[in-house]
């Protein structure tokens, strides 16, 4: 099974919706490994978002990053990094279609209420970034079998 970090963004924890994505994971079937609540520091920002230190936008993603505490989730499921990556949607949440996370809650490019991991290299990284070894769980969930056939995992 693959592991993925997904953040519940600031906006999400100000907007009080940490509650209804949370539960939109669950119901998809992924298992939740592990979560915390946490402030993001510049530090932790400067090195997660290293890919866009050279884009206008950064400070700006980063000090909106900082408003209040993030919700850091690593979730678990049989594909579970493409899984989530769909159930977000666009980035852009003006162009994301309805039925997606940020289709249905966002109208921005900035607060889109998720991040996601993008690829397996990169869900590993993160993963460790924000969570210590012993922060992450690993047990057998009483209905797999509900939501996978026995093949799958």
């Amino acid at each position: 099974m693959e592991k993925t970090l997904v953040i519940l963004k600031p906006c999400t924890v100000q907007r009080g919706l940490i509650g209804e994505i949370i539960s939109r994971f669950e119901r998809k079937g992924l298992i939740l490994a592990g979560m915390k609540m946490m402030w993001l520091t510049d530090e932790m920002l400067n090195e997660h978002y290293a890919h866009l230190r050279e884009k206008p936008f950064f400070q700006r993603l980063k000090d909106s990053m900082r408003i209040s505490p993030a919700i850091v989730c690593c979730w678990e499921g049989v594909d579970a990094i493409q899984v989530v990556r769909t159930m977000a949607g666009s980035t852009n949440g003006r162009a994301a279609l309805p039925g997606t996370i940020r289709g249905d809650y966002s109208i921005s490019f900035q607060e889109n209420i998720v991040h996601a991991s993008d690829a397996p290299e990169t869900a590993a990284i993160e993963v460790k970034r924000f969570f210590n070894e012993n922060e992450i769980y690993t047990y057998p969930p009483a209905l797999l079998s509900s939501f996978y056939a026995t093949d799958e995992f």
